[in-house]
């Protein structure tokens, strides 16, 4: 069973008694990462790739069991190409693009989540969250390989947390007992119920939602589709709502809407998940349930992401409903977002300030993230008689309507935050400049020949020229910015100049190492790149 695979084939670090439990004082890291999921590895691997000795403390000794998340969006791929896995992430995953939406027995659209070509990356595929956390684990593994300083351990668990003025104390628990170290910074990927957290007693702002949902990971050889379907009041009666996905292994994700007074116990009893999947498959597919749980989810917050030398990411700090897949894939953008900043503050080249911008941004990505999933939530789950007629009205024009279609909301799913109005960003000073690579935006993918424009944004500062000149390098401040030299005219796909000129001529952007616009400007000044590159570095 896939099950098996999970607990025995994935038990990656397996416990080992380290030096620092035999020391006569607590020994110190730079940066300590609490928890070994998909968030903790992302930012250990990105850390580690730039040189900073990381330390993972987690209380398990491997990948975790069950698929929960399954959906790995586009941005979060480009991530993982960055750190050297995505492809292996695509090769391994099932690939979509489409999803239909249904009320009753009747389909009222269907939706193309990226309808333009040009992008190396789709726009989802579905891979079981241990396979993710798997190849994280294996290309750290490498990493170190090739002289990353990253150590994992394995069955240590974070018990107290202290800060000092100028750094962190943690009292860790062992199957040979407790030990103590100390950090400069640590980073809380610990998961919802968050022990660093809780340590600190710190705390949750937002709603929970007065529902259950019970999934259920089937194998089974089935005649479906690869896509995402999603039911309103599905004619087979398994729930109020549900959904189907397809996952690696001949594995489909099902979601059932069960409601808010049920016996959890009693609805995951074998007998009756296996009626509610009978409902829905009917008698002629056979199937083996490798994996069930039943939730009700929470879209809420902390109300800072940074406390001291804190600071908190993914689950940890923020948790939303998984309709539209913006759980696992915002935390994976969260560390995405911090690494680079605590890269440079390490080495003396940002102030820690810096780091209150990670706060910034990614709690707007946070309050962008719990809107769309409360939004989602709300149509999905009514909460009046009121609502429930609105909701379906809604679907019944969709069927035949447009402009019906978009007040839909099965999940809008995930895509990476625009962090407008940013500190770190320059004014936007190219005049008809495309608005999806305006400062704050994550930069369009663009086909380049020979690869992809995402390929050669390799985790430092770039300078992106495209139809005017500039400086092959530029320092200041200690930091080198690469220069990129693109021209429209060697694009004949046209997605360049589209994606990155719009009604300019030229342009000049200044492009962070999380892929994000800076500025941008219709040709190079010196002044202007330097004063940017100091404010995105945290020092005007």
């Amino acid at each position: 069973m896939l099950q098996d695979r999970y607990t025995l084939a994935f038990r990656e670090y397996p416990y080992r008694r380290s030096a620092d439990q035999d020391a006569a004082s607590p020994v110190r890291h730079p940066v300590v990462i609490v928890g070994g999921g998909p968030v903790g590895m992302t930012a250990a691997l990105d850390l580690g790739l730039k040189g900073v000795p990381v330390l993972v403390l987690d209380d398990h000794e491997g990948i975790g069991m069950g698929s929960r998340a399954i959906c790995v969006a586009k941005r979060s791929l480009e991530i993982a190409d960055r750190l050297g896995c995505g492809a292996e992430l695509v090769e391994r995953g099932v690939v979509w693009n489409l999803g239909k939406v249904f009320h009753r027995d009747r389909k009222v659209f269907e939706f193309n989540l990226l309808p333009e070509a040009g992008h190396r990356y789709p726009a989802f595929i579905n891979l079981q969250q241990p396979y993710f956390e798997k190849a994280l684990v294996d290309r750290l593994r490498a990493a170190r390989a090739q002289g990353a300083p990253v150590e994992i351990r394995g069955r240590n668990r974070v018990e107290g947390v202290a800060q000092t003025d100028d750094g962190v104390i943690l009292e860790v628990l062992t199957p040979d007992g407790p030990y103590t170290l100390a950090a400069d910074w640590v980073i809380a990927c610990d998961g919802a119920a968050s022990p660093v957290r809780n340590a600190l007693d710190l705390g949750f702002e937002g709603r929970v939602f007065e529902d259950s949902f019970l999934i259920a990971d089937v194998k089974m050889d089935a005649p479906f589709p690869t896509e995402r379907r999603f039911w309103f009041d599905p004619p087979f009666k398994s729930g109020s709502s549900a959904l189907l996905h397809k996952q690696p292994d001949n594995v489909w994700r099902l979601d059932f809407q069960i409601g808010w007074h049920v016996d959890r116990e009693k609805e995951l009893r074998d007998e009756n998940v296996k009626a509610r999947i009978d409902q829905m498959l009917g008698p002629d597919i056979a199937y083996e349930v490798v994996w069930k749980s039943v939730y009700t989810f929470q879209c809420r917050r902390m109300k800072t992401f940074r406390h001291g030398r804190v600071l908190f990411a993914g689950d940890s700090a923020h948790q939303v409903s998984p309709f539209g897949a913006r759980g696992a894939n915002s935390g994976v953008q969260d560390v995405d977002n911090l690494a680079w900043k605590l890269a440079l503050v390490l080495d003396g080249t940002a102030p820690d300030s810096l780091l209150d911008s990670y706060a910034a941004e990614r709690e707007v990505a946070a309050d962008e993230n719990i809107l769309n999933s409360t939004r989602a939530t709300d149509f999905i789950t009514p909460k009046s008689e009121t609502s429930k007629l609105f909701r379906d009205a809604v679907l019944e024009l969709s069927e035949h309507y447009p402009f019906a279609r978009p007040l839909v909301n099965s999940g809008r799913l995930s895509v990476p935050c625009i962090y407008d109005g940013s500190t770190l960003n320059g004014a936007d000073g190219l005049p008809g400049g495309p608005a999806r690579s305006r400062p704050g935006a994550p930069c369009p993918d663009v086909p380049l020949g020979d690869g992809f424009l995402l390929d050669r944004l390799d985790g430092r500062f770039h300078l992106l020229t495209v139809d005017t000149d500039a400086p092959e390098r530029l320092e200041e401040g200690g930091v080198a910015v690469a220069r990129l030299a693109l021209s429209a005219a060697d694009d004949p796909s046209g997605a360049l100049a589209a994606r990155y000129l719009g009604d300019a001529d030229a342009a000049v952007y200044l492009i962070r190492p999380d892929q994000h616009v800076a500025t941008r400007w219709p040709a190079y000044d010196a002044d202007a790149v330097r004063l940017a590159l100091r404010r995105a570095i945290g020092r005007d």
